[in-house]
């Protein structure tokens, strides 16, 4: 038995979700795919799969070989890509989904000084703050923010964000400066619709309460209307620095309880986990892995 072969079935089977799935994808027989799967099993004297008649689940063991196959799987493809790739110039369409005011700020450069590289590759930049469905919406590359979720997709960390909890000075004077998260129900918060308040800290605790008991609060989908209306006095925001940077260092807005600030999420390129990677979205990933930098550059301006 080959074991790439039998990790690679196992791997199908609970992507796809069931053998016969597995099978058309990969183009083999649903009782190969089985007995793939079943001599893995046999060899790692371990169950991976719970079977029943309508579907299969992992086991706890299952889901940890999931994980580590995975990462596996995708290193050997992405040499195989990269080595086939050496010779072929990357062109075509590469469609590409990312948060609006993050794209709106960051990434025109970005797209200009990738596409002076690979002049023949277009790009399709889609806005968009809700989740997209990369496959079901045909996307190449999605850039997502946050703590991702574990899920069949391939997720590249390209550098830190941090979020800030600040007002202007105006909103400060009126109505004082917090010096302990509690003190946080006693001023008013701007939500921004699309953030998951959820991590470590009083900071996040105090503004998930806020969340669900505010009267009379101002939410937005946009981080950039947040920013302007808090510039002019009306509450506090806890906002993305690639978005506040500028505000933060002209002084229109005061960073608050800096010694409580919230733990950094990430920025990622998430994509699909597929076979062969297209050559231009493995030189878009290659591209954009280090051009922020870490940390980057919207931060090293910004002093602790």
């Amino acid at each position: 038995m080959d074991r790439i072969d039998a990790m690679r079935a196992f791997v199908s089977v609970v992507i796809e979700g069931s053998f016969s799935n597995a099978a058309t994808t990969l183009q083999l027989s649903p009782q190969l795919v089985s007995k793939y799967v079943s001599k893995l099993e046999e060899r790692l004297d371990v169950r991976l799969l719970h079977r029943t008649t309508r579907k299969v689940s992992l086991t706890e063991a299952g889901t940890h070989y999931f994980q580590h196959a995975q990462q596996i799987l995708l290193s050997i493809d992405e040499m195989d890509s990269q080595l086939g790739g050496l010779q072929q110039t990357p062109k075509g369409t590469l469609r590409i989904n990312a948060p609006v005011s993050f794209a709106l700020r960051h990434m025109a450069k970005l797209i200009a000084d990738f596409q002076m590289q690979y002049p023949l590759v277009n790009v399709d930049l889609q806005l968009n703050d809700r989740k997209v469905d990369i496959v079901e919406e045909g996307v190449d590359i999605a850039l997502r923010i946050g703590r991702l979720k574990s899920s069949s997709l391939i997720a590249k960390y390209l550098t830190p964000i941090r979020l800030i909890l600040c007002a202007s000075s105006e909103y400060l004077q009126e109505n004082g400066v917090p010096s302990h998260p509690e003190a946080l129900k006693n001023h008013r918060y701007l939500h921004y619709s699309y953030m998951d308040i959820e991590g470590k800290g009083d900071v996040y605790q105090w503004l998930k309460a806020k969340n669900t008991n505010d009267l009379g609060a101002f939410h937005s989908n946009n981080g950039d209307v947040l920013t302007e209306a808090a510039i002019a006095g009306a509450g506090l925001i806890l906002q993305p620095t690639f978005i506040v940077h500028e505000a933060l260092e002209k002084g229109q807005l005061i960073p608050v309880l800096p010694d409580f600030e919230p733990e950094q999420v990430g920025l990622y390129a998430v994509y699909a986990n597929r076979k062969l990677l297209p050559n231009k979205v493995r030189c878009f990933i290659d591209f954009i892995e280090h051009y922020y930098g870490s940390p980057p550059y919207w931060d090293q301006a910004i002093s602790k």
